[in-house]
């Protein structure tokens, strides 16, 4: 690995910490667009890549800051993480069986809608 790849990593990682401790989205919705732009990486592979990121206490810190001030409902969260390892399962077995093309045209359509709502929602 060159420097400059060492880098790009380096602040494509730290980006999405900061956005996603900042606003509460998955690091997924940086990581996996530059890992596909920048690294020249299948879409595939940028979402696997994004996955892997989450093995790892990463976003400790930040649920802990959110918590010391009661913005966690434990419960929920507790509820979602046992329903989110499951649908990752399941998701994983349906997204690595899809043609590349499909699976990126599919995570951008996610994006572009999940923006509009959030600009135009109540």
């Amino acid at each position: 690995m060159d420097s400059q790849t060492l880098i790009l990593l380096i602040v494509t990682g730290f980006l999405a910490g900061v956005i996603s401790g900042g606003m509460g989205v998955g690091g997924g919705i940086i990581i996996v667009p530059a890992m596909v732009f920048l690294f020249g990486m299948s879409q595939h592979e940028a979402q696997g890549t994004s996955l892997a990121v989450l093995l790892f206490p990463v976003v400790f810190l930040g649920v802990l800051n959110y918590y010391r001030k009661g913005y966690v409902n434990v419960r929920f969260a507790l509820i979602l993480v046992v329903a989110f390892v499951i649908g990752s399962y399941v998701g994983s077995l349906i997204s690595v069986n899809l043609p590349d093309r499909v699976i990126k045209k599919a995570f951008g359509v996610l994006i572009i809608l999940a923006g509009v709502k959030m600009i135009i929602g109540k």
